[in-house]
């Protein structure tokens, strides 16, 4: 979803996460995602917040006890190269980041992470 802010077009992506790596964006003042570990070689951000909500609330809360959504906005005509995966219903999108290529997206974060939504 694009959106225009103020003299920019931003796209707002959702992530849903698990506590160690909330701790780590919070750890970077809400500005940025934690590296990828080795066998994470491709970052997700979701493109629409049900999906997110599904996947935290199903997924991280199983694995860890409780889950997160994130919300951010990133610089559209950057976030442009990244390609949109289908992996499921019409809906279940992702955005797919190649984890070598993290930092320079952090880079195009617009403002900060936010919370909007916790499952336990």
């Amino acid at each position: 979803m694009s959106e225009s802010g103020g003299q920019r077009d931003v796209t707002v992506l959702w992530r849903p996460t698990g506590p160690k790596e909330l701790e780590l964006v919070a750890a970077s003042s809400w500005r940025r995602w934690p590296p990828r570990l080795p066998d994470q070689p491709i970052f997700y951000p979701v493109l629409n917040e049900d999906y997110a909500v599904k996947i935290a609330r199903d997924w991280n809360v199983a694995a860890s006890g409780v889950g997160y959504v994130t919300r951010f906005a990133v610089d559209s005509a950057f976030v442009a190269r990244y390609p949109v995966r289908q992996v499921g219903g019409q809906t279940i999108l992702e955005l797919w980041v190649p984890a070598e290529e993290l930092e320079k997206f952090n880079d195009h974060i617009i403002g900060k992470i936010e919370v909007v939504h916790e499952f336990r």
